[in-house]
């Protein structure tokens, strides 16, 4: 894995402890996760750490799994292109970058999915 700390990430989502990725971010962190969900539709969840707990408190826990299909590193951004899928089945494509700093935290993160796209199709 050359994102190892997406790769974390998405693992730590899926786990029994989603809340724990709080403990990734830096004191400064932003983010905007776009998430289509059919057709036109799709929201953007954005902000600090306070609209990541709330993003948190909103999301499904234990449903859908993260499948990191490709993935890089370039200084401290890593990248990564992979599939959501719910019991096993395609769910939606996502791309994901984050900005680390020098102690290993994300400061930025921009995440986008879609549904409409089966990557592995």
């Amino acid at each position: 894995m050359s994102a190892p700390f997406l790769a974390k990430w998405f693992d730590t989502l899926d786990g029994g402890s989603p809340d724990d990725i709080l403990d990734m971010i830096a004191p400064d962190f932003r983010f905007s996760i776009v998430f289509g969900t059919g057709g036109e539709a799709a929201r953007d969840f954005a902000g600090g750490r306070e609209a990541m707990e709330g993003y948190l408190r909103q999301r499904e826990k234990g449903v859908l799994t993260h499948h990191v299909l490709s993935s890089s590193t370039v200084g401290s951004d890593e990248l990564v292109l992979g599939q959501a899928r719910r019991g096993g089945k395609f769910e939606s494509t996502f791309v994901a970058a984050a900005r680390l700093d020098d102690s290993g935290r994300v400061v930025g993160l921009m995440i986008g999915r879609s549904p409409e796209f089966d990557i592995e199709a």
